[in-house]
């Protein structure tokens, strides 16, 4: 993924990303936020928590250096399956091309889950498998399968299993989460050099306006909500108000015999 990412179509697929993880995080308040995998992306870079850390999974990541490093971020080698964080901990967690890589997807978003607050956020990036790009990737797989390719056919990692939005969006309503805003970008054609990526740049404009939900990519924010009752106050309220209305009927009733008598 790394050596993808220097590439051009890795470069203008990261300044995408930046854009809109820069606004999705900038207004999200607490103490503690994690960006779980890709340090070669700076999520947290525009979020003001004053705890932040950048963990990639120590089974398969290799060394970072230290430049490499998102700022004022401390980073962690953990395993994405068993986070070492208390549950309820974290208000911010960033999984940016992270459910694609790890080896449970489903268990490392129920991970995620565990570990942040009610009402926390948690910011999903991904290729969009029905796009050009994972077109491109889905017959790049078949003609190694075929044994058709001579040389690498795939445009995009090898490695990972891509996760469409609708899919992700179930898995988000089973483990309680409520999809707050989702977006689509990189239109342009799924080509290799930087003089053809320029010349299809008037597609991200189009593919805005015509094609919205074909992007190369998506970014999803979902909240944590903790379902619960909160009508106890209410109910005692209105038991009281009952109780005061059958009091006055049984005044007035009394008076009535009385003056019948």
């Amino acid at each position: 993924m790394a050596s993808w990412l220097a590439t051009p179509a890795g470069r203008y697929l990261l300044d995408w990303e930046q854009q809109h993880l820069d606004q999705a995080v900038a207004d999200v308040f607490g103490f503690h936020a994690l960006q779980l995998g890709l340090p070669e992306l700076d999520a947290l870079r525009s979020n003001r928590m004053p705890h932040r850390w950048v963990a990639s999974d120590e089974r398969a990541a290799p060394d970072v250096a230290d430049e490499a490093l998102p700022r004022a971020a401390l980073a962690l080698q953990l395993d994405y399956d068993a986070l070492p964080f208390d549950s309820a901990s974290l208000d911010l967690v960033v999984l940016p091309h992270t459910l694609e890589l790890a080896q449970d997807p489903h268990q490392t978003l129920r991970e995620v889950e565990r570990v942040l607050r009610p009402e926390g956020r948690v910011v999903v990036v991904g290729f969009n498998p029905a796009s050009l790009w994972g077109l491109r990737q889905r017959l790049g797989r078949l003609r190694l399968g075929l044994g058709l390719a001579r040389r690498q056919p795939l445009f995009l990692p090898p490695s990972g299993e891509f996760l469409g939005y609708r899919r992700l969006r179930d898995w988000l309503q089973l483990l309680s989460f409520e999809v707050e805003a989702g977006r689509f970008g990189c239109y342009r054609l799924p080509v290799a050099s930087e003089r053809w990526l320029q010349r299809c740049a008037w597609m991200d404009e189009q593919g805005e306006r015509w094609w919205p939900v074909f992007g190369a990519a998506y970014f999803v924010v979902a909240v944590k909500r903790v379902r619960g009752m909160r009508l106890v106050g209410l109910a005692r309220e209105q038991r009281q108000r009952a109780k005061a209305g059958a009091v006055v009927a049984t005044h007035k009733r009394r008076e009535r015999e009385e003056e019948i008598a």
